[in-house]
């Protein structure tokens, strides 16, 4: 099926008027001829003027016709006007409608058929009055104008509909745009959230397992821990509330920590002294120079690495010693490492990691870095002797 072709649907109100003027005209057309036909002599032979009349009459009914065969009217018009000169209303009518409905190879091959059509009547009816070369070329310069009028409609239809699809398609693309941010600053969220809540939990569990396995403690000892559960409980509500108003801020990429308010390498020793309240001791290691031109964002994903390796080694190695190193220089990349011991009891759970490695490795990645971990083999029998986090970032020059 032709493409370009007219769906069959009930005719609109302008579709009415559009064919009640194309009828109009034609009908208009075919009387002007006729009454000049009238007051001069008919073209030869006379006695087929009463069928030319005939002829176009019927033609301009026909018309009511042209958008459902939209070609078959226009051939058997333009058959017809090789003989009857009445038609010729009506057929410029019915080429009109084939340039509009139809794709131009379509009308290209129907005007080529008018044009022998017109040769095929001006040697069958030459008119007394006028040179054949001269009623040959105004039969011409008529369907031409007729077949360009209906392919510049067509032409003209096309644009329009190619905007709208266009329009219709930067529209998808916009909602998916906004989609894929709202699902950017989503994931983006989900990570901080786990980031944060992970390393106060871990704390907070930890404090009360102590009271829990305890229960004998001195009052003092009892009040000093349930303090540090209450602070541990109020700094997580300011961190969750701290980290969903900085990724709202509608500033830049909703997933780049380079706004104020989230962590970097200078709160890298709170975390440490947090860590060491809580029972677990950590040994650092700083070879960092000029940290200060360390970026923001850099500085938030070593921040968010070393708290991940923390939680973890509270969790999976309670108790155990952590080693925690930081090293590089600018143009070199900042090199975050986390090894814990693996005390023997836990050390067939220390490669549990869950969720939180998965999402470490996908920040990491997001910052352009490298993210490296898996379990650490003792020197002397080759056994495991803990776990190992290492991340690379990158510190431009």
């Amino acid at each position: 099926m032709d493409p370009s072709a007219t769906p069959r649907h009930r005719r609109s109100r302008r579709d009415w008027l559009v064919d009640s003027v194309m009828f109009v005209l034609a009908v208009a057309f075919t009387l002007l001829t006729s009454a000049d036909r009238l007051d001069t002599a008919p073209l030869p032979p006379a006695w087929l003027f009463p069928f030319d009349q005939f002829a176009g009459a019927l033609a301009c009914a026909a018309l009511w016709l042209r958008r459902r065969w939209p070609v078959g009217l226009a051939v058997t018009l333009v058959a017809l006007s090789a003989v009857f000169e009445m038609i010729a209303g009506p057929m410029l009518a019915a080429l009109f409608s084939v340039g509009v409905h139809r794709r131009p190879r379509t009308s290209g091959t129907v005007f080529a058929l008018s044009v022998l059509a017109a040769a095929v009547f001006t040697y069958l009816r030459p008119d007394p009055d006028l040179p054949p070369l001269a009623m040959l070329m105004l039969g011409l310069a008529l369907q031409g104008a007729a077949v360009g009028w209906g392919l510049f409609v067509h032409h003209r239809r096309r644009l329009v509909l190619a905007q709208r699809d266009r329009a219709a398609r930067m529209e998808t693309e916009a909602r998916l745009r906004a989609e894929q941010v709202q699902h950017q600053v989503r994931e983006a969220i989900a990570r901080e959230i786990h980031d944060v809540l992970g390393h106060r939990l871990s704390l907070l569990s930890v404090h009360a397992g102590a009271l829990e396995f305890n229960p004998g403690a001195d009052p003092a000892d009892v009040a000093r821990a349930a303090r540090v559960i209450r602070e541990s409980a109020h700094q997580a509500l300011q961190d969750l509330r701290e980290v969903i108003g900085v990724l709202r801020a509608p500033t830049g990429e909703p997933s780049a920590p380079t706004r104020p308010g989230l962590p970097t390498l200078a709160d890298l020793r709170k975390l440490v002294a947090e860590s060491g309240q809580a029972g677990m001791p950590v040994e650092l290691c700083d070879d960092l120079g000029a940290r200060e031109t360390v970026p923001d964002r850099t500085g938030h994903t070593a921040y968010r690495v070393v708290q991940e390796a923390l939680t973890n080694a509270r969790k999976y190695a309670p108790g155990a010693g952590v080693r925690l190193r930081l090293a590089g220089a600018p143009g070199e990349g900042l090199t975050v490492e986390v090894v814990n011991d693996v005390p023997a009891a836990v050390a067939s759970d220390a490669a549990g990691g869950g969720h939180g490695l998965a999402g470490l490795a996908e920040r990491v990645t997001l910052a352009g870095g490298r993210l490296e971990h898996g379990p650490v083999r003792r020197d002397g029998d080759g056994g495991p002797g803990g776990w190992r986090v290492r991340a690379w970032l990158p510190w431009p020059a």
